[in-house]
């Protein structure tokens, strides 16, 4: 029991930093489970990649500005994700080019000059910082923010939620009934940059996404239910933070990468034995068919 204790809990009783990376989780959690779930039904995960990468440039820009300041490269990363938004849809609908190959585009056009920028004015430990992160070092400050973007997020989703469902399944009704669907879909695209932005302070912009897009991608392999899949990857996702925190511990490995790995091997299994669509229902199906 003793060693129990010492494996699970003893690091997040006896360390401060631990607790405050643990309580980053946690918002980040309730903040991008949810959103994770509606960009795999809206089928904009690689989207949703694109844009993680598309703040880059804002915040190297306030890095040049104000240094490793949290609220102003927070401002700019939540600027320039949006930009690359509007400016992804702007040329989708005035040329030929589809919108998830001007995502494309721009994301590496954005990570280029993000790069660049901070390579320019700063240190290799700058450039690390802001690709990779450090959860494990989250203040009051970052715990602040991050829990007022999930606070945020959770407050516009349970507001918009019937109409943004309307929006995945049938944006022509939604569209005939004057629901205004070009609207849900760019306040959702808001949301996906901010809790973005929330991921790049603590997991940096390579790892952001992982937390966002891993778990719900593995809560649809147990559930067909909006409700449920959203209270599974939010699980899932802080499972993910508890466990790679530990493995960062005890393995003395990077938090960021140990907390996406562990999403992955979620991912994994879920793909192998999940209820629904996993490699365990489709050879029990054929096996009953067989029968």
């Amino acid at each position: 029991m003793t060693m129990l204790y010492d494996l699970l809990f003893h690091p997040f009783v006896d360390y401060g930093f631990m607790r405050r990376a643990l309580a980053a989780c946690f918002a980040l959690s309730l903040g991008c489970g949810p959103v994770g779930v509606f960009l795999m039904l809206r089928r904009m995960s690689l989207m949703g990649d694109a844009m993680s990468h598309a703040i880059l440039p804002g915040a190297a820009v306030a890095f040049m500005l104000f240094g490793l300041s949290l609220w102003p490269m927070t401002l700019g990363g939540f600027i320039a994700g949006l930009l690359v938004a509007l400016l992804a849809g702007l040329l989708s609908r005035a040329t030929l080019l589809k919108e998830d190959a001007s995502f494309a585009a721009l994301y590496l056009i954005s990570l280029a000059a993000g790069v660049l920028l901070i390579s320019l004015h700063g240190s290799t430990i700058d450039l690390m910082h802001v690709l990779f992160g450090n959860i494990l070092a989250a203040g009051g400050e970052a715990l602040v923010m991050v829990a007022s973007i999930a606070s945020l997020t959770l407050l516009l989703l349970a507001l918009i939620y019937r109409p943004l469902i309307m929006e995945c399944f049938d944006p022509g009704f939604l569209r005939s009934v004057g629901g205004r669907g070009a609207w849900w879909h760019m306040l959702f695209v808001a949301l996906v940059v901010l809790n973005l932005v929330a991921g790049f302070q603590a997991l940096g912009t390579l790892m952001a996404l992982g937390l966002m897009i891993l778990p719900a991608a593995a809560a649809n392999f147990w559930s067909r239910h909006i409700d449920l899949s959203i209270a599974l990857s939010i699980g899932i996702a802080f499972a993910s933070g508890w466990i790679g925190l530990l493995i960062s511990y005890h393995a003395n490995v990077p938090s960021g990468p140990a907390i996406v790995l562990t999403a992955g091997a979620f991912y994994i299994l879920s793909v192998i034995i999940g209820s629904h669509n996993s490699l365990r229902a489709k050879l029990m199906r054929h096996q009953h068919l067989k029968a």
